[in-house]
């Protein structure tokens, strides 16, 4: 019995949600594109789409292109955070971060959540889900600052645990950047419900 009530535990058990409003979703997409071609925010829908050949966010960056958004007023660097959305990938989109901690000790990103050929993977290397094409599915990802630990559930089922990338002045992104190398032409995400949990 106990056990039951252990695996049917929600992820969100025990956290207290964070208000979110319209200004703490801070837009990124390439410069010298507008906003309505690369975003659209319907129907409680947000839908992020970017090309391989886009430029980046900024004319003096040279990172790979991206429309993300960015959530803004909720920076932590301490406690025990999670992130929830409900996000959406077509076929065909891969080689692309659809989910990302941004600020680490070393490096840009503590996580970064991968969609190749309908896969997640952890940056490019452990497979976290399989087969995630052409379906809504449920993301949370709860970061333990404390314990340095970053646990991910795909529909309410733990699928992966790792370490973090050290202190930082972290926040949470979702939406379409780039990978490295081996991005589809055309990368789309779409979010529904996003939110934010702590305690």
């Amino acid at each position: 019995m106990k056990c039951h009530q252990i695996f049917g535990a929600d992820p969100t058990d025990g956290f207290a949600e964070v208000a979110l409003a319209e200004d703490n979703f801070v837009l990124q997409k390439p410069y010298n594109e507008p906003l309505g071609t690369r975003y659209s925010y319907k129907d409680g829908v947000r839908s992020f789409w970017v090309y391989n050949h886009d430029k980046p966010f900024k004319s003096s960056s040279g990172t790979r292109p991206r429309t993300e958004v960015r959530i803004k007023g909720h920076d932590y660097s301490s406690g025990i955070w999670q992130f929830e959305g409900y996000a959406y990938v077509p076929k065909g989109t891969s080689g692309v971060t659809i989910m990302q901690i941004h600020g680490a000790s070393e490096g840009a990103t503590t996580l970064q959540l991968r969609i190749y050929n309908g896969d997640m993977k952890y940056y490019k290397f452990n497979v976290v889900a399989t087969d995630l094409y052409d379906k809504w599915f449920r993301l949370n990802v709860i970061h333990d600052v404390v314990k340095g630990k970053i646990t991910v559930f795909i529909d309410s089922e733990q699928k992966f645990v790792v370490n973090d990338q050290g202190p930082g002045d972290l926040y949470f992104k979702c939406g379409v950047y780039a990978a490295p190398a081996g991005s589809s032409n055309y990368m789309d995400s779409r979010w529904r419900d996003i939110k934010l949990y702590k305690k």
